[in-house]
């Protein structure tokens, strides 16, 4: 018999029930009780566990607001003692005598070295002009990924993709990364021009080339993550990160500087937009909106009241949300699916962001690299990167997306 059917009618008379007392007279003189419970009674039942939740609140706030503050990770940074940071490795460094000089503009960066034989090292080009460090002289070492680092390092040709970070051997003649031997490192593959050396090859070129340039011996590294206090004690890691810095020349290392300029660029004679707008356009705006306060008020109340419309079926989003996902899945659709995910990311994130609808890949890009201190690369390609293979990756991708979403809402 079908679920849905209804019990048949056995056709008999209902069987009487036992006879029933009386109900018992209250107090007031009515025939019941009420059993609901009241105010004072809930209080005595759970006022012990109201109590444990607000010491719980109180000790909570209390160690947040007596915890240390601890500021924003700033990754390769040789002064951040964070995982992400290189204290670690500047501190070796000065231990074995290098001199290691932190700096925070390209304009510090040219100045020192100006002063002498330096090794600038470069592990943010966020705020920086590429072409305004491409022009100093003396040796450097690129530490990627960066975006556009092919302008700090003339010659080298990065090649799409990106190699997972592993112990890897660096079959190559270099000593510096010969005597490192097993080295955690992975990220952007690079070819550079003629008489590179390169080592820890991948299908696609090397995760480390050194060539001669002009002004002297560059180095371009793919992957800066062994030289960071997290990796720093893995495999051949330290050793390799002392090699390249340990040159007999002092180390001027550019880094994201402490105090970010802001993102908003000044128009024309340095001012920006709000200085350029006419003091008249505060009043316009007020009129505009008392205009459509009285509009809406005018059609409002011609339209009448809302009259509802019982619907035959009704399908929840979450419901929809799932029956096409399963569709995806089903046809395999990974690519259709993560450009879906990238274009509504995009759309959502551009007016937050203060760009517009044709906004290119580049502005959108740097505006949140610059907003939530991620690796415009890594941005980049989460947006505009292609398709992912397997349904890991369109999980992992889906992942990305939202926690750059979630970032940008909390600020």
């Amino acid at each position: 018999m079908s679920i849905f059917a209804r019990p048949a009618d056995t056709g008999a008379p209902p069987q009487a029930g036992p006879a029933t007392s009386p109900a018992p007279q209250g107090a007031n003189g009515q025939g019941s009780y009420s059993t609901s419970p009241t105010a004072r009674s809930a209080w005595r039942s759970s006022r012990l566990i109201v109590l444990l939740g607000v010491l719980v609140v109180l000790i909570a706030v209390i160690g947040v607001l007596l915890a240390p503050g601890r500021g924003e990770s700033r990754p390769l940074d040789p002064d951040d003692t964070s995982l992400a940071g290189s204290k670690a490795l500047a501190e070796i460094l000065r231990g074995r005598g290098v001199t290691v000089e932190r700096v925070g503009s390209a304009q510090a960066a040219a100045e020192k070295a100006a002063a002498g034989d330096k090794l600038l090292v470069i592990t943010d080009l966020t705020y920086y002009d590429e072409e305004e460090l491409a022009r100093l002289p003396g040796d450097r070492l690129v530490v990627g990924p960066l975006p556009y680092m092919e302008r700090v390092a003339p010659g080298v040709r990065i090649e799409p993709g990106d190699n997972r970070s592993r112990s890897r051997e660096p079959e190559c003649g270099l000593p510096a990364a010969a005597a490192a031997g097993s080295v955690h490192i992975g990220g952007l593959a690079m070819r550079g021009p003629a008489g590179t050396v390169g080592c820890f090859p991948v299908e696609d070129g090397h995760l480390l080339v050194r060539f001669q340039a002009d002004g002297g011996v560059t180095t371009v590294v793919g992957d800066g993550s062994f030289m960071t206090n997290q990796r720093l004690a893995e495999d051949g890691n330290a050793a390799l990160a002392i090699n390249l810095l340990q040159t007999g020349k002092s180390v001027v290392w550019l880094a994201r500087p402490a105090d970010p300029p802001a993102v908003d660029l000044p128009g024309e004679s340095g001012k920006s937009i709000y200085d350029l707008m006419p003091e008249s356009i505060r009043w316009a705006i007020y009129m505009a909106i008392i205009a459509v306060a009285v509009a809406a008020f005018w059609r409002g109340r011609r339209l009448g009241p809302v009259v509802t419309e019982k619907l035959p079926v009704v399908v929840r989003a979450a419901e929809t949300v799932e029956g096409r996902g399963r569709l995806y899945r089903a046809r395999r659709a990974r690519g259709r699916a993560a450009a879906s995910l990238r274009a509504g990311t995009i759309d959502r994130l551009a007016p937050r962001l203060g760009l517009g609808s044709g906004a290119g890949q580049h502005e959108v890009v740097a505006a949140i690299a610059a907003r939530t201190g991620q690796d415009a690369h890594q941005v980049g390609t989460a947006l505009y990167g292609p398709p992912p293979t397997d349904d890991a990756g369109l999980v992992a991708l889906a992942g990305y997306l939202d926690f750059i979403e979630r970032q940008l809402s909390e600020l």
